[in-house]
């Protein structure tokens, strides 16, 4: 768990005159306010305060609101989603906000509100200027005992290549020892991934290709260059990249997992292609909840 989690996602709703903010009950859209989120990290003590504050000032405009926060070693990054296009004057209220609670960033939508400073995190040796809203391990622990594992899994290998990739959790460690291809389809994360590497002295070159894994995988013969693959999907998992890394002549995997149930499916298709099933690995980083990540091993 670490210190706690350095991301989340607030729901705002306007009920009459007043404003709420918390989370949606599990598996249903219904609210429910809070007060405090006691799994958050300290660098995220004002979270809630400042969510409720844009929220309040955007409440003018009745809509449905999501407000990410997001720990950066710069601050604060908070993106806003679902209020349309802002009013002149509710913007100028935004930026007081952003102002008032020390933001590092304010964005709608990704659009830039304010910035104070540019919100960047560390990835082993390179630091990441994050585009607005990025995806991000949920805490800085986890993210490392991850990496960690997955790095450890393809250790002695040539060229790897990391497969939806997202700013370059993977890639940016793994570039310390290995040249590394990195696929993901968001284009500002690839090109932020590619930015980190290019000025961090010492890395091995970082390619990175925007490309949607779910509708053109990489097929075996693209996959003949690389020895290794690291790859974290998300919830759905992965399984048409699946078919083609059982196809390949890949010789080490590491599977980083969100959920029990795709990654099940997709150590199937790997196994039937010729592939051992090693060892898996749990990793526990949300506190006071079930759900685990994994990463798996795989070699032939």
């Amino acid at each position: 768990h670490g210190a706690g989690r350095r991301r989340a996602i607030f729901h705002a709703r306007q009920i009459g005159a007043r404003t709420i903010v918390g989370f949606a009950e599990r598996k249903s859209h219904t609210m429910v306010p809070i007060v405090e989120c006691p799994v958050l990290a300290p660098a995220l003590a004002q979270a809630l305060p400042a969510a409720r504050a844009v929220a309040e000032a955007i409440a003018p405009m009745r809509k449905p609101l999501d407000v990410q926060v997001t720990a950066t070693d710069a601050g604060m990054d908070v993106d806003v989603r679902g209020s349309g296009p802002l009013d002149p004057m509710v913007a100028m209220d935004l930026a007081a906000v952003a102002e008032r609670f020390g933001l590092a960033r304010l964005t709608r939508h990704g659009e830039l509100v304010l910035q104070r400073e540019t919100p960047f995190v560390t990835m082993g040796r390179a630091r990441v200027a994050l585009p607005p809203a990025s995806f991000l391990q949920a805490t800085e622990a986890g993210e490392a005992t991850l990496a960690r594992l997955a790095l450890d899994m393809v250790a002695g290998v040539g060229m790897v290549a990391d497969l939806f990739c997202g700013v370059g959790t993977f890639a940016l460690r793994l570039a310390e020892r290995h040249k590394v291809a990195a696929f993901e389809n968001n284009a500002p994360a690839v090109a932020a991934m590619v930015r980190a590497g290019q000025a961090t002295p010492g890395l091995r070159q970082v390619e990175g290709e925007v490309r949607d894994l779910f509708r053109r995988p990489l097929m075996a013969a693209e996959l003949a260059r690389f020895e290794a693959v690291v790859i974290d999907p998300p919830r759905q998992g992965a399984e048409a990249q699946a078919r083609e890394l059982a196809q390949a002549r890949v010789s080490q995997i590491a599977y980083v997992s969100c959920s029990v149930t795709t990654f099940a499916r997709d150590a199937r298709l790997l196994i039937a292609g010729g592939f051992r099933l090693v060892e898996v690995t749990p990793v526990d980083q949300f506190r006071y909840s079930p759900h685990v990540e994994l990463v798996g091993r795989f070699e032939r």
